[in-house]
């Protein structure tokens, strides 16, 4: 009978220790244990996964680069996405965002299994052992006693061919959005719903601007600051409750525990020309642990929205002029 080669087995193995580590951190979260959005889960696991997939080809006496073991980390972690999205334990939007981290964290585990092997071969067994245990051990401490939430700005502006006074009807109540007129965009490549349209009950301070979005998505913006020609300021109002579920992978809820826009604004200001400088503003909260890696998304995404709505109330004021 035919034995695996340690190549697979260092890639069914990294995919099944990948799989399970998923699936008890997010049964533990219930008991305060441990938790997905973790940088034990983010990063470490990764680099758990890559370790495996190298360490066991390594013991086969291979000789490998330095570079093939940076690469051949990359495989159960491919696996172990596909897997979780056909699966459905993860949506695309969280794999998408995940991707970069694990590829990167799973080579540095390849490169640590390729030198630990070179260098300590007597003890490679307990250190892979440490490897794959230590996202267990730091999960709960991470947990209960490291919270790193910050809050942060995204802005972007646009020039518009067009008077104030039309860019200002452009900004409260918004009619239907037809596919054509909303630029396709990263976000919506990877699973964000786009808006469709929304109303306001009023003008000015205190009125309620509802936002509907694709897949069902609903929340309110209520006005803060009412400035005619010159700025409008909101506070969301979002109740993640009211988000189906299916809209949004779950860690990344509008509203939810982890991620939340905050306030947001249009500011307009005329230029020399005639023309309109129109600002788009939102802050945003987050949660996570993941600090630099999570802002660096999270400005990504909420830049790249603020560009295509922007497109969009630029194309629909200069048609009218």
């Amino acid at each position: 009978m035919r034995t695996l080669s340690p190549k697979y087995i260092g890639i069914i193995l990294g995919v099944l220790y990948g799989i399970s580590m998923r699936l008890f951190l997010e049964f533990s979260d219930k008991f305060n244990f441990g938790s997905l959005v973790t940088i034990s889960f983010m990063f470490l696991v990764p680099v758990a996964i890559g370790y495996i997939r190298v360490y066991f080809e390594c013991t086969s006496e291979t000789l490998l680069t330095y570079k093939q073991m940076a690469v051949k980390a990359w495989q159960p972690i491919f696996v172990f996405l596909l897997v979780s999205i056909i699966t459905l334990l993860e949506g695309s939007i969280c794999v998408a965002m995940a991707l970069p981290a694990f590829m990167l964290f799973a080579s540095i585990g390849g490169l640590l299994a390729g030198f630990v092997h070179r260098t300590l071969v007597q003890k490679s067994k307990k250190a892979a052992m440490s490897i794959v245990l230590l996202p267990l051990m730091l999960s709960p401490l991470e947990v209960n006693f490291l919270k790193l939430s910050q809050t942060y700005e995204v802005k972007n502006s646009i020039v518009i061919n067009a008077p104030i006074d039309v860019v200002w009807r452009q900004l409260a109540s918004v009619s239907y959005i037809a596919d054509e007129e909303f630029p396709m965009s990263f976000s919506q490549l990877i699973g964000i719903p786009r808006p469709l349209q929304a109303d306001m009950d009023s003008q000015g301070v205190g009125a309620v601007r509802t936002s509907k979005w694709q897949s069902g998505v609903v929340f309110k913006e209520v006005i803060t600051d009412w400035q005619p020609r010159k700025q409008v300021l909101y506070q969301f109002d979002i109740d993640p409750d009211l988000i189906p579920d299916n809209a949004l992978d779950k860690h990344v809820k509008l509203g939810g525990e982890y991620f939340s826009p905050l306030y947001g604004g249009y500011y307009l200001t005329p230029t020399a020309n005639g023309q309109t400088m129109l600002t788009l503003k939102t802050t945003v909260e987050d949660n996570t642990n993941f600090t630099i890696y999570s802002r660096l998304w999270g400005e990504f995404i909420f830049q790249d929205f603020h560009n295509s709505l922007l497109k969009m109330i630029k194309n629909r004021a200069e048609k009218v002029v």
